[in-house]
Order: structure tokens, then sequence, then C-alpha cells
């Protein structure tokens, strides 16, 4: 049986651009529109899963409050951890790090920033939150409330994306796109 996930990607944040990660980082007025807009005349969904981080969460729950639906936080859907790079804009690792991060963007499962969560992991912890997903609502369209990284992964692997092309995948704040996931864990892109 088919799961049908929608994945939404958290708006804007207060402290802007660059690599968030692990950082906390709550919503701008911004950011409340743009995932306010993005789930317009969308659904119904069954469920609400999302990200424990608040510029997730707190958006989930207050849809889940709207809609009368229960929402699930899941750690493991959280963004990569940039380790030493959180925080920082890619022109600022450009000035102090370009190298580093040049092999990061050609190659991210590759390399790994310094002090910082292996791709390669990210993608193996993420994967497994969808197929435990998939054997609980199974039958169901659930949205997920994510991140970036975590919505370029999945819509990488439903694409059938090379991994060097990871970060080649578009995802903008706000941004709404629907996957299929089958009984076999393949993930396919829908309309």
């Amino acid at each position: 049986m088919t799961l049908r996930l929608d994945l939404l990607r958290h708006g804007e944040t207060e402290l802007g651009g660059g690599l968030r990660g692990s950082l906390d980082d709550a919503l701008t007025e911004k950011g409340w529109r743009q995932m306010r807009e993005a789930v317009l005349a969308q659904g119904p969904w069954d469920r609400l899963v999302s990200s424990p981080l608040q510029r997730c969460a707190r958006f989930a729950e207050e849809l889940a409050a709207q809609l009368g639906l229960p929402v699930e936080l899941d750690k493991d859907l959280q963004e990569l951890h940039f380790g030493a790079w959180e925080g920082q804009s890619a022109a600022a690792l450009m000035e102090t790090d370009a190298e580093a991060l040049g092999s990061f963007w050609a190659d991210p499962y590759s390399f790994t920033p310094p002090q910082g969560e292996p791709v390669v992991e990210f993608s193996t912890r993420v994967l497994a939150a969808v197929a435990r997903l998939h054997v609980a609502y199974a039958g169901e369209r659930v949205l997920l409330i994510s991140h970036g990284g975590v919505m370029r992964l999945l819509l990488a692997q439903a694409r059938g994306l090379p991994r060097e092309q990871l970060l080649n995948v578009e995802v903008g704040h706000g941004a709404l796109f629907s996957l299929s996931v089958e009984s076999d864990g393949l993930l396919r892109e829908s309309t």
C-alpha cells in the first residue's frame, strides 16, 4: 500500500540564511506567511509529522489545531548537522574555508563539514524515518514539515539523481512537493 507524503519546507527564519542545521531559529512573519500560503487549498491530510525544531514544529502545531489533526514530532527528520559551519553563510565560508566548501558542494556524501554529520548517516536516518512512516501510515496522506536538506534528499531519491547532484535540488522556503512512498520503499514524485 502507498503512503502519500506531502513535503513542506519551513519558511524564512529570524537569523536568516546560511547553514542553519541544528540551530533552533524561529520563523519571521514572512516565514509564517510562506507556510500558511503553501498549504492553502491543499490536503486533505490524515495527520502531520514534523521536525521538532521550532521553525517546523510551531507551524505544524498551529495547522494541526486548525485542522483537528494529530501531529507527531520526529527528531530523525531534522536538518543535517553542519558542525563548525552551523550558522555561517556560504559567502563567509568562501572567505575562510573555500576549498572545503567546494568539496562539500561537489559531493556532499564524500566530504563532511568539520564536526558535522556525514551525509550518508543523515540519509540513513531520514530514509529510516520515512520507512517508519510508511509502516505506520500506509494508505494515508501525511504532511511532513521539515527542512531543505531533508526535502532535497527525498526529492533526489524520487528523481533518481546521482548523489553528487543532491545539493542541486531546488527547495525554497515554504515549498511544497508531493511524493508517494511504495511498499518496497521506492519514492516517486507526484504532481
